[in-house]
């Protein structure tokens, strides 16, 4: 079969693997605190706005729209911190900050599943709105370093999972599957760089 000949279903599987694939890129330059993180990451929600929007995820080809204006101020962010091997410093959210962005981001979560259930067709609302909404609190905790982004990322590949799996996002899960393996790691990797930042300070 030529590429000439592909139909648009095998298009939106091609596309979907290259995507999968370069967000593993992107996780994986992430837990090491690598800048270029970015530029994968990038390139991988921008093939995903076809993908999801192909499967009526609405919400979820909406949330790449973002991602990739979010990926670009956070590569911003990360190269004005610069640090050894490009690597950026890490640190907590204090426990105010933290209550606030866990009541936002549920709030918010709920009232975009109900619209998506109002006023559109979208195939599973209760769960692509709050995992969009999820997503966006932790990719902007993402750019200001914040160690609990990958506690939000945790929750929101569980939640994928399922539903990708549901939708016969088949690579899209496997990604999730990956990413939920590697958002462990990457909390792990952080939450040591932190310790080691602290201790480093108060010498």
């Amino acid at each position: 079969m030529t590429i000439a000949n592909m139909t648009v279903a095998q298009w939106m599987t091609a596309l979907e693997w290259l995507a999968a694939g370069l967000g593993v890129v992107n996780i994986a330059l992430l837990i090491f605190r690598n800048v270029w993180n970015f530029a994968f990451g990038i390139a991988s929600v921008a093939i995903y706005i076809f993908v999801f929007w192909e499967n009526r995820l609405y919400a979820e080809s909406g949330l790449q729209v973002f991602f990739i204006a979010a990926q670009a101020w956070g590569w911003w962010m990360w190269r004005r911190i610069g640090g050894d091997d490009d690597r950026v410093p890490v640190r907590w959210l204090d426990w105010k900050a933290r209550a606030v962005w866990l009541m936002g981001t549920a709030s918010i979560s709920l009232n975009l599943g109900w619209a998506m259930a109002r006023y559109t067709n979208a195939a599973a609302p209760y769960v692509d709105g709050p995992i969009a909404v999820a997503s966006m609190a932790a990719q902007i905790l993402l750019a200001f370093r914040r160690i609990e982004n990958w506690l939000l990322w945790i929750a929101i590949d569980v939640a994928a999972v399922s539903l990708y799996i549901h939708r016969g996002l088949y690579p899209t899960a496997g990604l999730y599957g990956g990413m939920l393996v590697m958002s462990l790691i990457g909390l792990k990797e952080w939450v040591e760089a932190d310790r080691r930042e602290t201790i480093a300070a108060a010498q």
